[in-house]
């Protein structure tokens, strides 16, 4: 086992050409450690050159209307009238806690992508 930090893309690449290899070792041995450190190392490199932000709440309800087939009609349960579904979605009306709250409930929308800043 030789492994080493990760410093640039080219070390992430290498680290993952090398954890293909050990990928599916069995628990026990030195490659399912050397696989646990490579999973470690690339995902702190990655957390720290390519943090992933939280989605905007507009986009993360737009997502699950796609993933459940929902159009706006479906939404004004949730929003209100036809009118304010249409102006959140367009960014023209922020989410009110009461919707989402709705939305959460409802659609099982994590309260962290409804609270995000937009």
């Amino acid at each position: 086992m030789n492994i080493k930090p990760i410093r640039n893309d080219e070390d992430l690449g290498a680290a993952f050409r090398q954890l293909e290899l050990v990928f599916q070792a069995q628990s026990g041995t030195p490659e399912a450690d050397e696989m646990e450190i490579l999973v470690t190392l690339i995902e702190a490199y990655e957390h720290k050159h390519y943090p992933i932000s939280p989605a905007n709440p507009v986009e993360a309800i737009k997502f699950r209307m796609e993933q459940l087939g929902l159009t706006q009609k479906d939404l004004e349960p949730f929003i209100g009238s036809s009118g304010r579904v249409s102006e959140v979605l367009n960014h023209k009306r922020r989410l009110s806690l009461r919707m989402v709250k709705r939305l959460h409930e409802g659609l099982h929308i994590p309260y962290e992508s409804l609270l995000s800043a937009a």
